[in-house]
Order: structure tokens, then C-alpha cells, then sequence
């Protein structure tokens, strides 16, 4: 165990102390490591609860003997999870098939706005929403749990899929408490939800939640209830806060307990802790990041780095196809899967099939595919699979995924920043796909467009991204970052917390 630095050493006593924390940890500071100097400073019995099964098994060679370390899936399916066991076995069933045995009419075909509402289609958006009403803190399914889906986003048409969703989605609840038979295939987040509706109580004197920035409500209202019987240490990185589309919040902010903060990079040198600050300003993080001194980091332009990071699966594929047109063997963290299941969904629609797509699903032909991504701001994302699909077509895309390497034997290796999370390489390349923000309709003294603001939730993906790199970054498709208001040279330090109110002050000004 390295000595502690002054932020670690705070963080001990803070722990012995019996304080509740909150530990703001930056990217490359080692937080395992402080979490592991809590666990050594006490004979207490803890639990380290994980993000996923990797790092519980990491963390289990890492930590001492009086701490266990699980996932919550863990946790749930020791407790409940068993009994459904052999629901879990079952063999997956197209969603449109599960909606007939709910009661959803084969030949379905309602019109909502300017979308025609299939069987399909509606199948899917009831079982997501018993997905969204798993992953909430809620007792039982509510309208806010239906998703939106492409094409019908306004509140009054969206209104009208839910009238017509929620009683199929409670079915298909009540289904699922049934822990020897049922028509909807159970899985891990189901026996999850059950086990949090009994307000459990977990067995330990102490707590460690890893990546709370990124946790889900249901495991937050676990992990909260234990608070009456078991001091609560929370640690993650508000700033890399980037799962709130599939349900996770920054459950750090809210906390109550003692706020303390690892700032100190052991991943990168001051060069890279100086752009990493630059979007810790924007995001408005409580923390900075400072660099080691004896890494050395340099920000230039990378020919052929170890990794490249974008901002989609779409900005990956292209960068995957250039790279094998160079003959380079090339390596996609999380595999093709989700590419080939895009290009497949996309070949439907190009052949006059409706798709069973999540993303592409209410979209009758390519055509209409085309019109929407390309004047619709709600499709503006999808842009840019339809000028790959359009530019390449389906096959050339499906042929790139099948020549993809393993990491272990690949040049190079492309990722999104997502699966990039929790990774580094020595040198990291920027994709292209992120792009500048558009400019506003306003503009300035001299008549020129004011640039757009950067969203917070881009600002979060780029700090993951340009974080992952220990010796060499190069911004690439950031780098306007350098041309943007937003990114001028700022604070070294964050925003101080306001001095608490003085009791006089209630008394108003002193008089002369």
C-alpha cells in the first residue's frame, strides 16, 4: 500500500471518525486504493458494492478480508433472485411474440400523430417500460416509466401511448412475480426490483458504493435504507456522470455526509490535467484535477495512437471501415453486435420490412428513415447512420464487423467513450463525431452567429474521453474546444462552497 497522500489521509479519518461520506474522486486518482485504506483502518465487517461483476472480482483480490465485495445483482440474487432461477433459463422470444401472450392483437395497428403504432412496436415499449420501472426507486409502474419513441416525442401524442401501454405493462409485472412460470422472460434486473421492494437489510457495519455518479434509483434506495445501521461511504465522479439515458443519476449531489474530494491524478501528467479542468470548469464539478509531475503528457496530434475514442457506435463504425481499408487489424471494445444489429434493422427497412429496431421501429420504409433523421431536430442523430447506410450500404458495414480482431491481437483499438469508461491506453486519438455545437440564431456586435453552448451532458462524455489518454492526446474532433468562449483558459481551482449564514445576520444591518 502506497503512503497516503493529505487527501487520502483526510478521507481515513473522516472514516473513523464514523462520518457518512461522499468522495469526489477524479479521473486516474485511485479510489480503489482509498477505498482500500478505509477497509485496512477498521476490523468492522464492510461490503464493497460494484458497478459490475469485473470490478467486484478486482476489487475482491484488492481489499481486505473483513470486507466483501459484490455487485448488487449479487446481493438481490442471494437474497430473492434464487427462487426465479429457472426463469432465467428460458429461451429468448421476439418482444412481439411476448406482447401476444400478454393479450397485444398480432394484426395491431394504431395511429398515433404520423406514425403507425404496430404490435410490435408497442410490444417493445411495454417491456421497456417494466425495464424503467425496475431501474426507479417507484413501488409500481407509472406513466412516467413509458419511454418516448422516435417520431411521436410531443407530450400530447406520447400521452396516448401511454393510455394504451400501461395496463399491458402492469400485466406483464404481475407475470413476473411468479417464480416458477410466466410468459415474459425474466432476467437479472427483474429479481433486482423484487428484492428492493422488501426493503432489505444488508448485513455489515460499513458500506462502500463504487461509481455512485452512475447508480440507479433502485440501488440508491437500497443503499440509503441502510443508513440506520451501517455507516455509508459513496465514492464516484459527478463529472462522469454519462448513464442517465438508461435510467442511472448522480446520486452523490443529494447525499448527506461529509463531502471530501481525490484530486490528485495518478493516470496523466499537468498537460492533460489542464484540459480535463477545462471541462470540469464547464460541467461546473466540484473538483480540479492536478497532474503527476513526473508523467509526462503531451497534447498533440497522434498518428497512430493506441486507441480512438467517439462519441457513437456510428462514429465508431466509420473509424473501424477506414482503419481496415489501411489494412490495419483493428479491435472494437464490446464487439460488433450492436453495429450488425443497426446495419441488419437498416437492410430491413432499405427492403421495404419494418424493423423490430428499438431506435428505428415506427419507421415504415428508408424513406421515411431519410426525411426524419434529415429534417426532423428530433433525428438529427441518426443522420449519420443514414449517410454511412447510404454512402457504404448494409453489407460493405456487416462485412467490417465480421474482420474485427480481438484486443489482444489488434493495432489499434476503437471504443465510444461509454465502453471506454474505466479503461486507458498510453496514447488516445479524439473521433471525429464530436462535433461542435451548432451556433445560435443570435449574433453578436459585429453580426457574427454566437457560438451554441455546450451541452453538459457532451461536456461529461468529452472529460471521459480526453481522460483515458497517460502519455499522448489528440483532440481531434475537440479540438474547437480551443475556438470556443467556453473553453478559454479559466479557475485552477473549483467553486468555493458559500460561507454558511451567521446567526446575526437574522438581525439585519447594525445600525451607527
Amino acid at each position: 500500500m502506497p503512503a497516503p497522500t493529505d487527501e487520502q489521509s483526510t478521507a481515513v479519518d473522516a472514516f473513523r471518525r464514523g462520518d457518512h461520506v461522499v468522495l469526489q474522486a477524479g479521473a486516474g486518482t485511485g479510489k480503489t486504493t482509498t477505498l482500500t485504506m478505509l477497509a485496512e483502518a477498521t476490523e468492522r465487517r464492510g461490503r464493497y458494492i460494484a458497478f459490475n461483476k469485473a470490478i467486484a472480482a478486482d476489487a475482491a483480490r484488492k481489499f481486505p478480508g473483513n470486507v466483501r465485495c459484490r455487485t448488487a445483482h449479487s446481493l438481490a440474487f442471494g437474497a430473492v433472485g434464487h427462487k426465479y432461477a429457472s426463469r432465467m433459463d428460458a429461451p429468448r422470444v421476439p418482444g412481439w411474440r411476448t406482447g401476444v401472450l400478454l393479450g397485444i392483437a398480432g394484426n395491431l395497428r394504431m395511429r398515433i400523430g404520423e406514425r403507425n403504432v404496430t404490435n410490435k412496436a408497442l410490444s417493445y415499449t411495454v417491456l421497456r417500460t417494466v425495464t424503467r420501472f425496475c431501474q426507479s426507486a417507484d413501488r409500481v409502474i407509472q406513466r412516467h416509466h413509458v419511454p418516448h419513441l422516435r417520431g411521436i416525442e410531443a407530450e400530447h401524442l406520447h400521452a396516448q401511448l401511454v393510455d394504451v401501454v400501461l395496463p399491458y405493462a402492469t400485466k406483464a409485472w404481475e407475470d413476473l412475480q411468479n417464480p416458477f412460470e410466466g410468459v415474459v422472460r425474466f432476467d437479472h434486473d427483474h429479481y433486482l426490483k423484487i428484492w428492493a421492494l422488501t426493503d432489505p437489510v444488508i448485513k455489515a457495519d460499513f458500506l462502500l458504493l463504487d461509481e455512485a455518479q452512475d447508480t440507479n434509483p433502485v440501488v440508491e434506495q437500497v443503499f440509503s435504507r441502510q443508513r440506520h445501521h451501517a455507516q455509508l461511504v459513496m465514492v464516484g465522479d459527478s463529472a462522469q456522470a454519462i448513464y442517465g439515458w438508461r435510467g442511472a443519476r448522480d446520486v452523490m449531489s443529494d447525499f448527506d455526509g461529509t463531502r471530501l474530494a481525490l484530486s490528485q491524478s495518478f493516470r496523466f501528467g499537468s498537460a492533460l490535467a489542464e484540459e480535463a479542468n477545462r471541462w470540469l470548469r464547464i460541467v461546473d464539478s466540484p473538483i480540479r484535477l492536478t497532474g503527476t509531475p513526473a508523467i509526462s503528457t503531451r497534447l498533440e496530434r497522434v498518428e497512430q495512437p493506441d486507441a480512438i475514442l467517439c462519441r457513437s457506435n456510428v462514429g465508431a463504425m466509420l473509424e473501424v471501415m477506414r482503419l481496415l481499408e489501411d489494412g490495419r487489424r483493428v479491435a472494437l471494445v464490446g464487439g460488433g453486435e450492436a453495429l450488425r444489429a443497426l446495419a441488419r434493422a437498416a437492410r430491413d427497412l432499405k427492403e421495404g420490412r419494418r424493423c423490430t429496431h428499438p431506435e428505428l421501429i415506427l419507421f415504415d420504409s428508408w424513406g421515411e428513415l431519410q426525411e426524419y433523421a434529415e429534417y426532423d431536430p428530433s433525428g438529427r442523430d441518426l443522420l449519420p447512420l443514414v449517410d454511412l447506410i447510404d454512402e457504404h450500404g448494409v453489407e460493405v458495414i456487416l462485412h467490417a464487423v465480421d474482420k474485427l480482431s480481438a484486443e489482444q491481437g489488434a493495432d489499434i483499438v476503437v471504443s465510444t467513450a461509454h465502453r471506454a469508461k474505466g479503461r486507458e491506453w498510453a496514447s488516445v486519438r479524439i473521433g471525429e463525431d464530436f462535433t461542435e455545437p451548432a451556433d445560435q440564431e443570435e449574433t453578436d456586435e459585429a453580426g457574427n452567429p454566437l457560438p451554441g453552448d455546450i451541452d453538459d451532458a457532451e461536456a461529461r462524455l468529452a472529460y471521459v474521453a480526453v481522460t483515458r489518454a497517460r502519455h499522448r492526446l489528440d483532440l481531434g474532433g475537440l479540438d474547437w474546444i480551443n475556438q470556443h468562449p467556453d473553453g478559454s483558459p479559466g479557475d485552477s481551482h473549483p467553486p468555493e462552497a458559500p460561507e454558511p449564514p451567521s446567526p446575526w445576520d437574522a438581525l439585519g444591518p447594525a445600525s451607527d
